[in-house]
């Protein structure tokens, strides 16, 4: 008996679990904003140097003028970073001098840019100059972003393991929605990038928090279902972020409409029921009794207000309460064979989930294609993605969905390094069917993780693996460098970290319809009885093979005589 029977009794997945559920989703249609809003809100314009009276956008006329002021590049294009020194006007209209013009003394661009506004109508790039010298500033806008989820998985994964769910989930809505608003309000790079890190913070609260409360008022059998779903709102999301910024284009303005709507997840999460295990196991069990009476009233189970008294919760989970009084940190997450099996196997999994996936999704307009019309694509592949995730993850299990999706990951990065680069649309292709493995591996991992741990310290175990995911995702963009040595050599080392990470998905234990553990010693119990039911195995083997060996002979002699049906049965 545990707490899972309890939740069976108030209505099971009834009314009260689709309201928490959906409102607890429905953040997640602006979580993906979050985490690729670098795309748009950092795009990079075409531009050129500033000319001292000539800024119009570039047009046939304009390119023409400019040929006077600007050199071509390798690509026959005008030169992002430089200009003449003196303005050669012959080359306006000469055209074999614009094939020999390689010699012509240039210099930087020394009155700023000019950018083009059909795209983007600005961005942190334009606003900032961060072109030419200043380009790795762009993506460490990101890494910085990346570095506050990375933080707040951290700090906020102890937190709400001493303080609950709830309270920390309000709060993380609260300081996004604030701190989000002012990013786009920001007078500096420099402020830019400290209030990227804080919501960035805040992101991490917001994804641990919702899922924890999710996971810990669902019965055992929803929980696939729920998880799968609940990622297709991050899914949508992805979608509603290019609408977003196509009908936008000004990266404040982004800012504002994707960060101001959580004051209104605020307002209502206080609606939100605390996590009842989490209430029993941290000694305020009539709280969690008041949370039970509540479900069963919503479910319409009335009559289970008066069954389930104080003493039938605490009969319930008086080895869970026992286990709670001991205060437990992340060490414990290592100090236990089992434990340190499942944490050192996640961490693997969860960095190269985020490593493939942000390597993948980062960095749009690398594509060649329209920038909004490729975030849509990246959105739209999810849906039929996590729907094979759905039914792998229902008929065959958390271990063999997460194991093969990595490496189905791993195999078209591969097939992308041998087509060749000018079949662009081919190499797109390849890599949106990637990203819809890596979001399937994502659906997996949130709900896997938060079935291998248990109640006692399930958020800072989320913390702890989650904090690998941020790792990956900042060092996924830094991997790109990589294509000056060999062009080949990011998808090599994308696609290794993938098949890595695939095959030690299959050392996890399996979780499909096992109750959550509440304990360490759940998940420590659990082991053994794998084992002795393996050694009593065994041991029915080896008895079996005694008792049908004859009186007169050895076993190999007789078994050189005759077949022995008992074996085969």
């Amino acid at each position: 008996m545990g707490f899972t029977d309890l939740l069976n009794d108030v209505g099971g997945f009834g009314r009260f679990q689709m309201i928490h559920v959906t409102l607890l989703s429905i953040p997640g249609l602006l979580m993906a904003s979050q985490n690729l809003l670098n795309n748009f809100t950092a795009g990079v314009p075409e531009h050129h140097c500033r000319i001292p009276n000539i800024t119009a956008a570039l047009n046939e006329s304009t390119v023409s003028l400019l040929r006077a002021f600007i050199p071509l590049d390798s690509s026959l294009t005008l030169s992002k970073c430089s200009r003449y020194t003196d303005t050669q006007w012959h080359l306006i209209t000469d055209t074999l001098s614009r094939r020999n013009a390689t010699d012509l003394q240039t210099e930087a661009c020394a009155d700023g840019w000019t950018y083009d506004k059909t795209q983007f109508i600005s961005s942190i790039v334009s606003e900032w100059d961060l072109v030419c010298t200043l380009r790795p500033l762009k993506q460490m806008s990101q890494t910085i972003y990346m570095g506050g989820v990375l933080t707040g998985a951290i700090v906020f994964g102890g937190l709400s393991d001493r303080f609950g769910r709830k309270a920390i989930l309000i709060w993380s809505y609260f300081q996004l929605a604030v701190l989000g608003a002012l990013t786009a309000l920001s007078p500096s790079y420099v402020v830019y990038c400290i209030f990227r890190f804080l919501t960035g913070m805040s992101v991490s609260g917001v994804i641990l928090n919702g899922v924890s409360l999710k996971v810990e008022w669902i019965p055992t059998k929803a929980r696939t279902l729920v998880g799968t779903i609940s990622s297709f709102f991050f899914t949508f999301g992805q979608m509603i972020l290019a609408g977003v910024a196509y009908s936008l284009k000004d990266w404040r303005k982004i800012h504002l409409a994707v960060c101001l709507p959580f004051l209104i997840f605020f307002f209502y999460s206080w609606w939100f029921s605390e996590s009842a295990r989490w209430l029993v196991l941290n000694g305020r069990s009539e709280e969690a009794l008041k949370h039970l009476h509540h479900v069963a009233k919503i479910n319409g189970k009335p009559e289970m207000a008066e069954k389930i008294t104080l003493e039938v919760l605490e009969s319930h989970m008086h080895k869970e309460v026992q286990s709670s009084k001991n205060i437990y940190t992340a060490l414990d997450l290592l100090k236990t064979p089992t434990m340190r099996k499942i944490s050192m196997c996640l961490m693997v999994v969860w960095f190269s989930t985020s490593f493939a996936y942000y390597g993948l999704a980062m960095d749009l307009q690398k594509f060649g294609v329209n920038i909004y019309l490729m975030q849509v694509i990246f959105g739209a592949v999810d849906f039929p993605a996590k729907l094979v995730a759905l039914l792998m993850l229902s008929f065959l299990g958390r271990r063999l969905t997460q194991g093969t999706c990595l490496l189905a990951s791993a195999s078209v990065i591969f097939a992308n390094i041998f087509v060749p680069k000018d079949m662009q649309i081919t190499r797109t292709a390849l890599a949106v069917i990637g990203k819809g493995f890596t979001s399937a591996s994502f659906t997996c991992i949130y709900l896997f993780t938060g079935e291998l741990y248990p109640t006692v310290i399930r958020q800072t175990g989320m913390g702890l693996v989650s904090t690998m995911a941020r790792i990956g995702s900042m060092a996924a963009p830094a991997v790109l460098i990589l294509d000056e040595v060999l062009p080949a050599l990011p998808s090599i080392v994308y696609g290794g970290s993938a098949v890595i990470a695939g095959f030690i998905a299959f050392l996890l234990p399996e979780t499909l319809n096992i109750p959550l553990p509440d304990t360490i010693e759940d998940v420590e119990e659990k082991r053994e009885k794998k084992h002795q039911s393996l050694q009593e195995q065994t041991l029915s083997e080896s008895l079996t093979l005694q008792d049908i060996k004859p009186a007169g002979g050895t076993y190999e002699e007789n078994c050189t005589l005759s077949e022995t049906p008992v074996l085969i049965k």
